[in-house]
């Protein structure tokens, strides 16, 4: 079938995408890559589509099909959006996707060579032709400026060959193969898919689920998104996948996505229900009991499935407090080492079955992170972790929250009903990094959990960058205990830079004693109740660590982020745990990491290091992360590798 009749039929809706596909994710480079192929008249491959019904026929986007049959495209998405996107001068009905990668593509008559748009190289460069319009103006006003130019009409002959090439790409015919039959369900399809697609995006176990459940509420992707950006706009980033997780502990008792096979259409709208309020629930009463209020120190997300399914068991209603302070309890301790940190699935199959009979279950997932560790003591050595991606910084933060700590300059509790969830807190080293740099001390050293503190803002910018020996006597003085509220070593010797080191020794020392000691209270119901409750879903997120935009590095991470953002590329994930999949144990923490590409399912996974030790690229390296450590060298790959820009246009 010739190019342009395929795309014809995208337009009249006699072909469509099929629910389960994912959107558009091609780059610059693979546009080019196209062009250039059927420019030459290379072959580009078969296009594989699914004859179903246009009745039953679930699709992506709002997009009126023609009736009878439709053709679903199962394999050649990305040639046919580029190709519709090139010649029709927009997006396709069904476009989910950076429609920059498509936008400007020109060609060179000379070098025949096509490129995207550089303003500094092809502005009023009869040379440079834009794709698009002559797709749709044809030839002739082309033809008209170059017999007008005296440097361009002897070559008139060779460049209107040319253009004719690129204007006759719509007629080349592609092969299509056709998945006919009744036996051909979702499962099938997605399978043949996958196998056919083994070099592109490969659709995961969770896509599947939601193209079954899709299939038969096309809705479904919708409402779970309305639900995703409720939580974000209260700071709390989850996936899709993450909550079809939820959705199905919640549903069936089950961690693998299989279970969804045999739930209906109305089972799986209440599950949706059910896990939304558990969450909702559960959010409140972590942000309420643990001051654990936005995703940078929620610490273990992944816990949440069972607690859903957990709450749902008891009924959707407020557990007494020995029930509900031993949940955050185990909630505690899967974070703080790492319960869910690889092979969550199993994992968590593991666990719900655990619970499948609710009396006793805490005890049973208690025990069983017992039997792992052995001991759920919190050794002064266990904080030997460094910035704030180690999984003790949300313990860190909790116990500033919840445990009565003082700012230093306003006397004030920092503790998570009187501050609120709009207040936020901002990090704060105790030892300030300049002063530790200038005495040798490394990055790791300078950004130890036992150097990290919290205070208000006014605080943090009052003591600025002075040293601990110059400025925690005067608070000391001017609020007694306030200091000591922060677990800090009072001995005026550990204050000196040339003592750090025994410095964070002792405070680890204080903190685990601490940590001990309000987890034991925690388990036994002893903690008291918040003078007022925090509202976990307030419409104004807190803003993560408090003072990320007031250092240099924390800024330069999260202004790269929102570039890459920007660029119609995934966002990166701050401080990403790099934990052994075996074991669980962390491996390193990554400034900024992309664990599935920059495009997810095409590209490697890539980081970006800054200042980091040795140990932390070789684990990087040996993960199979491409890293950089400087991002203008970043930034070089992505334009070049990813978005197929040339220098000229970086």
């Amino acid at each position: 079938m010739k190019v342009h009749t395929i795309l014809d039929q995208i337009e009249s809706g006699a072909m469509a995408l099929p629910e389960f596909q994912r959107g558009y994710v091609w780059n610059r480079e693979q546009v080019r890559g196209l062009m250039h192929s059927l420019y030459r008249k290379y072959p580009v491959g078969s296009l594989l589509v699914w004859v179903t019904t246009a009745d039953t026929a679930k699709t992506r986007g709002d997009i009126e099909l023609a009736p009878g049959t439709v053709d679903l495209l199962v394999d050649g998405q990305q040639r046919m959006t580029t190709l519709y996107g090139l010649i029709r001068g927009k997006s396709p009905e069904f476009f989910d996707g950076n429609a920059q990668a498509f936008s400007g593509l020109h060609f060179h008559l000379d070098d025949e060579v096509f490129e995207f748009y550089a303003a500094a190289k092809m502005k009023d460069n009869p040379m440079w032709v834009s794709v698009t319009k002559l797709m749709q103006q044809g030839i002739a006003p082309f033809t008209i400026e170059l017999l007008n130019n005296p440097e361009t009409k002897d070559s008139l002959e060779s460049y209107i060959d040319r253009l004719s090439a690129i204007t006759n790409i719509g007629d080349i015919e592609l092969h299509i193969e056709k998945v006919t039959g009744a036996d051909k369900t979702v499962d099938v399809v997605v399978d043949i898919f996958n196998r056919v697609n083994s070099g592109g995006t490969k659709l995961s176990k969770g896509d599947l689920a939601l193209a079954r459940v899709c299939a038969s509420w096309p809705q479904a992707r919708g409402e779970m998104k309305k639900r995703l950006a409720k939580w974000h706009s209260a700071g709390y980033d989850f996936r899709l996948e993450w909550l079809m997780r939820n959705i199905n502990a919640v549903s069936t008792g089950r961690a693998d996505f299989v279970a969804l096979k045999d739930v209906t259409t109305e089972q799986f709208s209440k599950g949706l229900n059910d896990a939304e309020k558990a969450i909702d629930s559960i959010l409140t009463l972590i942000a309420s009991r643990l001051g654990l209020d936005h995703s940078a120190v929620l610490g273990g997300s992944a816990a949440l499935p069972l607690m859903s399914r957990y709450w749902m068991q008891r009924g959707a209603k407020a557990l007494d407090y020995a029930e509900r302070d031993k949940l955050l309890y185990w909630y505690v301790h899967t974070f703080l080492w790492g319960r869910y940190a690889s092979a969550t699935e199993s994992v968590l199959q593991e666990d719900l079955t655990l619970i499948e009979k609710p009396d006793g279950g805490l005890d049973r997932l208690i025990e069983q992170l017992r039997k792992r560790r052995a001991d759920l003591r919190v050794a002064p050595e266990d904080l030997l972790g460094w910035s704030r991606g180690a999984r003790f910084y949300p313990l860190l933060y909790m116990l500033t929250r919840v445990h009565g700590a003082t700012d230093w300059g306003s006397g004030v509790t920092l503790s998570n009903h009187l501050l609120g969830k709009t207040s936020g807190l901002q990090l704060h080293h105790v030892f300030p990094k300049s002063l530790l740099y200038k005495h040798d001390y490394t990055r790791a050293q300078a950004n130890a959990l036992a150097n990290f503190t919290f205070l208000t803002q006014t605080t943090n910018l009052e003591i600025s960058d002075k040293p601990p020996a110059e400025y925690l006597p005067g608070y000391i003085e001017k609020h007694p205990g306030a200091v000591e509220s922060h677990w800090l070593p009072t001995d005026p010797e550990l204050w000196k830079v040339e003592n750090y080191e025994a410095f964070l020794e002792e405070r680890r020392t204080l903190l685990a004693a601490a940590a001990n000691g309000f987890l034991d209270n925690l388990f036994s119901g002893r903690i008291p109740e918040p003078e007022t409750p925090v509202d976990a879903l307030a419409a104004k997120a807190a803003v993560p660590f408090g003072g990320v935009a007031s250092e240099d590095e924390e800024n330069l991470l999260v202004d790269f982020n929102v570039w890459v953002i920007d660029q119609g590329l995934a966002e990166g994930e701050f401080t990403f745990e790099l934990a052994d999949e075996a074991s669980g144990e962390p491996l390193a923490v990554l400034d900024l990491a992309w664990p599935e590409g920059l495009q997810p399912g095409l590209s490697k996974p890539v980081a970006l290091l800054i200042d980091e030790p040795p140990e932390t690229l070789e684990a990087a390296n040996a993960a199979g992360y491409t890293y950089f450590t400087d991002p203008a060298d970043f930034k070089v790959y992505v334009n070049a590798d990813v978005l197929g820009l040339e220098p000229e246009a970086n």
